[in-house]
């Protein structure tokens, strides 16, 4: 036991970015995967004075109850829809995400999941493994060309302008939907349009989703978003499960009334609509599109810097760099610490 403050990381990251939490506090790394019961997350917070956490970890006002010492939770995600935020502002806990670092490896794997889906690489691939190939017909494995097409994204923040650039590529027009407009520089760079909803849905060929989770975008595609779209379209999920209603989005694919789709997240992960899982025009991925090496190096970085930070440490001490509860700094626990404060 130490008098330095206690961290606790919820599941095994990078050693080399965890190593610079320990000459401040006393860290505590889960040494492999678990799924923690809500019960069990109030245990592992109880004693702590910040937590790094992954998206498994819904962290609200039952898990820190008993969290008196809880300072920060730093999230290992962009997204954070596993934070109850007005939970942990009123708790005075501060919360961090890390955005921006995984932009690029995001839009790369979207791509990935919309060419696949668009040329039906899943079921092709099953269909060799399991010995098929005397069975390729000229018109056998017809998929869906790309290029020319027209490229829709739901939700323009900065992953969306990732994906929206590399559509330049494939000579693709590129049409947007957001809750306000890029500005007209970034528009320009994107090669991207504004248009409402319902022509987002009409217009395009792919159809790309980007947007947080959060009430008034769950189930922003249901049967009636589907059934707007081109039955030729294809749909591709890489934000978060219940942006789409699942059990539509497999009726939709089954009765040919759309295409095909990509999805790398889903409605009650880790478990897939089962009628999902039946079908071969959906390609499938297991949450994985920020999956590199380097991108969850820099994210498990981002979050050490964020709680380093908040303790009045490293080169942004005092101000977390990716805090998305700002007002917690005025809440009932004491204000982060400034280098000053922590030097003297």
């Amino acid at each position: 036991m130490t008098d330095k403050p206690r961290v606790w990381v919820s599941r095994p990251t990078f050693d080399s970015e965890i190593a610079r939490l320990a000459p401040h506090f006393e860290v505590r790394e889960e040494s492999v995967e678990a799924k923690f019961t809500s019960v069990e997350l109030a245990a592992k917070l109880a004693d702590c004075d910040a937590a790094i956490v992954g998206l498994k970890e819904r962290v609200g006002a039952a898990e820190v109850a008993g969290a008196r010492r809880l300072r920060i939770v730093a999230n290992l995600g962009v997204g954070y829809d596993n934070l109850d935020l007005v939970a942990l502002t009123a708790a005075g806990i501060a919360a961090s995400n890390t955005a921006d670092v995984l932009n690029e490896s995001v839009a790369d794997f979207t791509w990935a999941l919309l060419l696949g889906a668009a040329r039906r690489v899943g079921a092709a691939e099953r269909w060799l493994r399991a010995g098929q190939w005397q069975a390729t017909e000229f018109k056998g494995w017809l998929g869906a060309d790309v290029r020319g097409r027209t490229l829709g994204i739901l939700g323009m923040g900065r992953i969306g302008q990732a994906i929206a650039r590399r559509a330049q590529g494939f000579g693709m027009p590129v049409l947007y939907h957001n809750r306000s407009r890029l500005p007209e520089a970034t528009e320009r760079a994107c090669r991207a349009r504004l248009v409402d909803k319902d022509t987002l849905l009409r217009e395009s060929d792919f159809l790309v989703l980007v947007l947080p989770l959060t009430t008034a975008t769950r189930h922003a595609i249901g049967a009636a978003e589907l059934a707007r779209m081109k039955p030729s379209a294809v749909l591709v999920n890489v934000a978060r499960g219940g942006i789409v209603d699942d059990a539509a989005l497999a009726a939709a694919l089954r009765e040919g009334r759309l295409a095909a789709a990509g999805l790398d997240v889903f409605e009650g992960e880790p478990g897939v609509h089962p009628h999902l899982l039946a079908l071969d025009n959906v390609l499938l991925s297991p949450h994985i599109a920020s999956a590199t090496t380097e991108t969850r190096r820099a994210m498990t970085a981002v979050a050490v810097d964020n709680v380093l930070a908040l303790f009045g440490h490293g080169p942004h001490a005092g101000h977390p760099p990716n805090l998305l509860n700002p007002e917690a700094q005025s809440a009932a626990r004491a204000p982060f610490p400034t280098r000053e404060e922590t030097t003297r």
